[in-house]
């Protein structure tokens, strides 16, 4: 049976970048059933390049939003995501019998940046992962960029974790647990959420899902150490471990831009913390952040995280008597 796949891209300003992301998309070995793009207020050549691809491929589907005036990272791209989201009307089988509707009615969901160049099989490489195992709810590949060499580095993304660039969602996952929310740090939130939930959020660093990252992570508004604080702010407001966090951040700092990315990251994190900048409103989930980060700093992120996997297991599997 096909699974269907449906692609929610919000972008402002693409123009640069866009064209080798459009191009990697149409030519996916299993193409998109629906592809939204949101146009968030472009100012550039972003509306003309969308409205060339979309004549030439009637699953690509453009949709302009009223700009606000400005780039807005963390909760406007997802707010223009919803925007997008909301407006699918999908006439497929699923809608057809009675099993769904609108974004629901396909198999699997992903939100999509607009400044990746991705291997011709990243998406059927990620659907054939999924289907053989059921209890994936999201995953992803792994990014990497390219330095002033030209050589390829990994962004060090670690593997419980679907990277935000390309969340790939399985509907039913993205369904329970609430979708994303409208903050910063929503692209780990979300993670730790599914976790919770008994659900499995990963990522594969093989070379058939590997994917270049145009502009690197971090660096979409007023440059890439504005992006590394905002990053420390949002683990803050996620609830994440000070000790845990400081960790990450030392690690950080022997990866471009070295030392100050890392203190950067660090110095967003102190700063919301003097601010008193309060965190996100699910205490459980903060508190189940902090247990798994504590107990990754003693056993690593591989064994901790696989302890949370096994105690959430019957979580799954109630969900799937729910749904059954």
């Amino acid at each position: 049976m096909t699974q269907t796949y449906l692609l929610v891209t919000p972008c402002r300003n693409e123009a640069e970048y866009m064209r080798r992301t459009l191009d990697s998309v149409v030519a996916q070995d299993q193409t998109p059933d629906l592809w939204v793009i949101v146009d968030d207020g472009s100012t550039d050549e972003t509306p003309a390049i969308l409205a060339e691809y979309a004549a030439r491929n009637p699953w690509i589907r453009v949709l302009t939003k009223p700009d606000r005036g400005k780039r807005a990272v963390g909760p406007g791209v997802i707010e223009a995501f919803y925007f997008g989201l909301n407006q699918v009307e999908w006439q497929g089988s699923e809608l057809e019998t009675g099993q769904g509707t609108g974004w629901q009615g396909f198999d699997y969901l992903c939100k999509l940046d607009l400044d990746l160049d991705l291997p011709k099989g990243y998406f059927s490489g990620l659907i054939a992962r999924m289907q053989a195992n059921p209890r994936i709810g999201s995953c992803s590949g792994k990014p990497y960029f390219k330095d002033a060499a030209g050589q390829m580095v990994s962004e060090k993304c670690g593997d419980e974790m679907s990277v935000g660039m390309t969340k790939f969602y399985r509907t039913t996952c993205f369904r329970d647990i609430g979708g994303f929310v409208q903050e910063v740090m929503w692209d780990a939130i979300d993670c730790h959420k599914s976790r919770q939930l008994g659900w499995i959020a990963c990522s594969w660093d093989v070379p058939e899902l590997r994917f270049e990252h145009l502009r690197p992570m971090g660096s979409s508004q007023k440059g890439i150490f504005t992006g590394r604080m905002r990053h420390g702010f949002g683990q803050y407001y996620m609830g994440s471990d000070f000790f845990y966090f400081t960790a990450t951040c030392l690690f950080r700092m022997a990866h471009p831009p070295f030392i100050l990315g890392g203190f950067a990251t660090w110095w967003g994190y102190v700063k919301a913390w003097a601010q008193g900048t309060p965190h996100q409103q699910d205490a459980a989930l903060v508190a189940q952040i902090r247990r798994y980060q504590r107990r990754a700093l003693i056993l690593g992120k591989t064994r901790a995280n696989a302890e949370v996997e096994d105690a959430h297991a019957q979580m799954w599997q109630a969900y799937l008597a729910r749904a059954s």
